[in-house]
């Protein structure tokens, strides 16, 4: 066993850590999706509440590499859409998460997205050109980001169902979530301070040992991107929010 900032981890426990930094890292720089695979991970080793006080800090780092990198590429008009009913969702987010089953949440999201990945794989494969670019879809997915940012960080393919929606191009699409989700992660701070005590200085610690994991995936998920065509992006983000959806139910 290692002591580590208070914490008690074995080598197999700090493998799993650093596997899940560089799983953040990828998935922040484009490869989206593959966050879902830390979330459940992380929860192994410290528990619901506890793991996303931990997994936090680490996705701000990554949203700092992915905004330092595709910055250029984000489309504000999306954005600004978003942040009001998102930053509304982090409030009703932090209520949820004292008084609702982890689990019956995660069931009731995966119902819903899977729902929205049905309608938005009938536009792809049927060709539809109408892009429901309306004020009230941009606030509802905001709302639901915001809500599943706080609880569980599940927000990924709530973000991935609207963007690929307006049919953002492979590092517009990259760029916009990544603000986004820099914005709305570094709003959810105090909640996780001061409403979950989910953060303390050794949990910020353990996630800063973590950079250099999260620094590489980061680096992995640019160059893997780059070898990605448009439409074969697309259709990895679909299919990554499908098994993320399932996973949900587990």
């Amino acid at each position: 066993m290692l002591e580590l900032f208070g914490y008690s981890l074995s080598y197999s426990t700090l493998t799993l850590l650093f596997l899940v930094a560089f799983f953040v890292g990828m998935a922040k720089t484009g490869v989206h999706g593959v966050s879902m695979f830390a979330v459940p991970l992380l929860a192994i080793i410290f528990g619901g509440k506890a793991s996303s006080g931990v997994m936090l800090p680490m996705l701000i780092m990554a949203d700092l590499f992915a905004v330092k990198y595709y910055h250029r590429h984000a489309n504000w008009h999306y954005l600004i859409k978003l942040f009001p009913s998102a930053a509304l969702g982090v409030f009703i987010g932090t209520w949820l998460g004292n008084i609702i089953d982890d689990q019956i949440f995660r069931t009731v999201m995966s119902v819903i997205i899977f729902a929205s990945l049905a309608i938005m794989l009938w536009m792809e494969k049927g060709n539809k050109e109408s892009i429901p670019d309306y004020l009230w879809f941009a606030l509802l997915m905001g709302l639901l980001g915001g809500i599943t940012t706080m609880i569980g960080n599940l927000a990924g393919s709530v973000m991935a169902l609207y963007l690929l929606s307006m049919r953002l191009p492979k590092n517009e699409y990259i760029g916009t979530a990544a603000w986004f989700f820099l914005a709305i992660n570094l709003f959810k701070v105090p909640f996780h301070l001061f409403s979950w005590h989910s953060i303390d200085l050794n949990s910020f610690m353990l996630s800063v040992v973590s950079l250099p994991f999260i620094a590489l995936g980061a680096w992995s998920g640019i160059h893997i991107v780059k070898r990605i065509q448009e439409k074969h992006y697309r259709w990895l983000v679909i299919s990554m929010t499908g098994a993320a959806s399932i996973l949900m139910l587990f």
